[in-house]
């Protein structure tokens, strides 16, 4: 079969056109939705990104063609393989997202896309540069390695990615019951790109939100909650550079700081938070303070005030500090 193209290729001008759409939109009901500055980092991230795709995509394909080399079965280009490769594609990319959160050296590489403290159709273009160093593409080997051509499974890997765009957005609502059960959506994904505590690190899916309500990582969006956009700790300013590198330059200290191989390793390998002296909070630690605040505004607020003040406040949370948010 002949090389196929790429379909992103094809999408950019659609982005485009539907960024500016959206920008007007906002500028009509709500101008805090874009930011200037946030939108050309994004646009100039996503245009990095590229680059840096670019330059990788030959040593990428070739161990892909390598890896064919060894396939186990002979699927070739048959109708039902591109279905099932689209399906078992975004299984792949459900595990490398889910890793993506989770390992920080994958976290380094991915931590670009959720940079922004805003959530518009910019944010998707908002990739990563060092997605070969990071060896992201390692999650996609396995479909090589089945047999589905290196072809088949890029250009699956293209409309994945093309499907994700449109799920940047606060200008969509809810969608039908059985799509949102289904299929991933802006209000699941707008859940993983929040900060908020009952939001953090959920939601990993790219096309079917099934693969999360499987593995027990799905949490619905709630509507008493909105999504706060970032990261737990923002970076503060627009800095291209600082933008795509920072989580990298981050590891290396702490691995020069750290007491010890095992904490070296942990500080690479670990979850992102993770600290040898427990300083920093993780994910989960971040969801176990605010398990405790929230039991404990429970159990006071059906107290009397002499039991009120006598109760203990949970560790790490303060009276009157931040509600739901990490």
């Amino acid at each position: 079969m002949a090389e196929l193209p790429d379909p992103v290729d094809y999408a950019v001008p659609g982005f485009i056109l539907l960024i500016l759409a959206e920008m007007l939109v906002a500028r009509a009901r709500d101008r805090r939705r874009y930011c200037p500055r946030d939108t050309f980092t994004s646009l100039m991230l996503g245009f990095g990104s590229t680059v840096a795709g670019a330059l990788s995509a030959g040593l990428v394909y070739s161990l892909a063609v390598a890896v064919h080399g060894l396939a186990l079965f002979d699927i070739g280009f048959a109708w039902w393989a591109w279905i099932l490769c689209f399906v078992l594609d975004d299984l792949a990319y459900y595990l490398f997202h889910r890793s993506a959160h989770r390992v920080r050296w994958f976290w380094a590489s991915h931590v670009i896309h959720h940079s922004s403290q805003h959530y518009n159709l910019s944010t998707a273009l908002r990739q990563t540069w060092t997605g070969f160093i990071s060896l992201a593409f390692i999650f996609r080997l396995p479909l090589f390695l089945i047999g589905f051509p290196p072809e088949m499974v890029f250009f699956c890997a293209g409309l994945n990615l093309i499907y994700q765009f449109w799920i940047h957005t606060e200008m969509v609502g809810r969608m039908p019951r059985w799509f949102e059960a289904v299929m991933n959506t802006p209000s699941h994904h707008r859940v993983h790109h929040a900060t908020n505590a009952a939001y953090l690190d959920r939601n990993y899916a790219g096309v079917f939100i099934i693969w999360d309500r499987m593995f027990g990582t799905f949490t619905a969006e709630r509507d008493d909650l909105p999504p706060r956009y970032g990261l737990v700790k923002n970076l503060g300013r627009f800095n291209l550079i600082w933008a795509a590198f920072h989580e990298w330059v981050g590891i290396a200290r702490d691995v020069a700081r750290a007491p010890g191989w095992r904490a070296r390793l942990l500080y690479a390998f670990g979850p992102p938070g993770w600290s040898h002296d427990g300083s920093r909070d993780t994910s989960e630690t971040i969801r176990e303070k605010e398990q405790r605040r929230v039991a404990w505004k429970s159990m006071t607020s059906s107290s009397s005030a002499a039991d009120r003040a006598a109760a203990p406040s949970p560790a790490g949370w303060r009276p009157g500090g931040d509600t739901g948010s990490a």
